[in-house]
């Protein structure tokens, strides 16, 4: 399945369009995790930690907006947007979540 932000694929011919597809990943950072993020925050750097759940969390987005466009019978997703956000929960908690959604289509070079 090819995914790109772009809206077309050069060198492609889209020959059929079938709709907006998503994904969505809800991932809980536990209480370690945030309270180190806090630590990197407040004496600087980049938090590791946090890294890979966003990572973790794009790569289950992605993988579920291109399955929904293979159900359809597309080939690619083009116009591709994520969008991330963080969600507090309870006392100092949070989840982060990451949206993934684009157009199938079906193409032909």
């Amino acid at each position: 399945m090819l995914l790109s932000t772009t809206p077309r694929i050069e060198g492609a011919e889209t020959v059929e369009y079938f709709g907006i597809v998503t994904g969505e990943a809800i991932l809980g950072a536990n209480l370690f995790k945030d309270l180190f993020a806090s630590i990197t925050d407040i004496v600087g750097g980049r938090s590791a930690a946090y890294e890979k759940e966003l990572q973790s969390a794009r790569d289950i987005a992605m993988d579920e907006m291109a399955m929904k466009a293979e159900e359809l019978g597309a080939n690619a997703v083009i116009a591709v947007d994520l969008d991330y956000e963080t969600i507090q929960v309870g006392r100092g908690g949070s989840m982060l979540m990451v949206s993934a959604a684009g157009t199938a289509v079906r193409i032909s070079w």
